[in-house]
């Protein structure tokens, strides 16, 4: 089992109550998958417009494999956004 730690910012960093939290999958996880994961973990992140996934420092597409030692963020969108 990998442990994926992911840095959080602005509101991201507000739903996730932390700048980095860290997720335990069974085996390797795209983007996309890692996407959904975190939504059903922390519903509100379902209310941005859109947000995205950082590997590494770049832009990651959907279908990106995650390896453990991948820096990961998660980048909300860059003005407003966020629906209540």
């Amino acid at each position: 089992m990998m442990t994926i730690n992911i840095l959080a910012f602005g509101v991201a960093k507000e739903i996730l109550g932390s700048a980095k939290v860290s997720l335990q999958p069974s085996e390797k996880i795209t983007v996309e998958a890692l996407k959904v994961r975190l939504e059903e973990q922390y519903p509100k992140l379902k209310q941005l417009t859109s947000f995205m996934i950082a590997v590494n420092s770049e832009y990651a597409m959907p279908g990106q494999v995650i390896n453990g030692n991948d820096e990961i963020a998660i980048i909300p969108p860059v003005s407003g956004g966020y629906a209540f």
